[in-house]
């Protein structure tokens, strides 16, 4: 299935919920999606979600007290699905945050995300806000992230729509 940068967001309901569940041998983490704060990435996520593109998909980078990284077909850091996305910097890296991986300064001054690697922060990492998207928070199964290794597979990601909890 070939893949193309979102060009708008899909339509949002603002009385629900955007949960992503990440399946691993490990176990799951449910990442609550942030629509109204990244809605390209949110979509580009659902997206690729949804079509498989993760299914099967390592998590290529694990530095203990920094993050998990996945999505990279190639698994090494190299790969994507062959477009990047637009920078919707704007929420903190909180210990759990779901964000985009990108390239350096020096070769993206636009700060253009990854179009398929995200990583979840294994601790508040304030010397990345107002560098990097985030566009989700872990919600669940932190201990699950904690013991994920590097070359741990994603089996599937599913995307659950909910009424908002107040």
């Amino acid at each position: 299935m070939a893949y193309s940068e979102p060009k708008q967001a899909m339509s949002f309901e603002k009385d629900k919920q955007y949960l992503a569940t990440i399946y691993t041998k490990k176990g799951s983490i449910v990442c609550e999606l942030y629509p109204e704060k990244a809605p390209i990435s949110v979509t580009n996520f659902i997206t690729l979600a949804k079509g498989g593109f993760y299914n099967g998909l390592t998590f290529h980078r694990v530095v203990a007290s920094f993050v998990i990284q996945g999505g990279d077909p190639q698994g090494n850091g190299s790969g994507g699905p062959g477009f990047t996305l637009p920078a919707e910097i704007g929420l903190q890296h909180s210990k759990g945050a779901l964000a985009w991986a990108r390239l350096p300064d020096q070769v993206n001054p636009q700060k253009r995300s990854s179009g398929s690697q995200f990583y979840i922060a294994l601790e508040q990492l304030p010397f990345l806000d107002g560098q990097y998207t985030v566009f989700g928070q872990a919600v669940r199964g932190m201990e699950i992230i904690d013991k994920i290794s590097m070359g741990d597979q994603i089996e599937k990601i599913d995307i659950a729509i909910e009424p908002k909890k107040s």
